[in-house]
């Protein structure tokens, strides 16, 4: 099932093509879905981190995500990024556990983002955050995932897109 914001972006034909041999103007849809969701309750400097942190993630748990490097009309080269729409939502701490346990038991690619995070200053610590603290007690700000469509959209359930 599509969001409103999927379908509208569908529709203007904006998505990139998933493969270099698709040509034309016809909309790509992709068959699986990168989504962030968000704990409603986060500041905007820390919506923002947070999503970045876990998009992050999913390149390298799923390398098929990352598109080919980019060019401009001078040859100057930048970085590749994800081939596909990233898209965002928002829910209450209740909601966010509620798709951890999904995700979890759906085995999919993940990424998550704790409260603890927020007072951490590197990739150690970080780690030394997250592993100091059991499943069911994480007190998750944030979750990215990766996979089939329909697999996303169960995990999801009860969210809302971000604003």
């Amino acid at each position: 099932m599509r969001t409103t914001a999927e379908t509208a972006a569908a529709g203007t034909g904006t998505a990139a093509p998933e493969s270099a041999g698709i040509t034309g103007d016809a909309p790509v849809r992709f068959d699986t879905k990168i989504a962030v969701l968000l704990r409603d309750d986060l500041e905007s400097w820390q919506r923002l981190n947070v999503t970045a942190f876990l998009v992050s993630g999913l390149g390298t748990a799923a390398p098929e995500v990352i598109g080919e490097p980019y060019e401009d009309a001078d040859g100057t080269p930048y970085l590749p990024m994800l081939r596909q729409p990233v898209l965002v939502f928002e829910g209450s701490k209740e909601t966010l556990t509620a798709a951890h346990g999904r995700v979890l038991s759906r085995s999919l690619p993940r990424a998550v983002f704790t409260s603890d995070l927020f007072a951490t200053g590197n990739d150690r610590d970080n780690r030394a955050a997250v592993r100091a603290v059991a499943t069911d007690q994480l007190d998750l700000v944030g979750l990215a995932v990766h996979g089939p469509r329909n697999a996303v959209d169960k995990v999801l359930k009860g969210a809302r897109m971000h604003p």
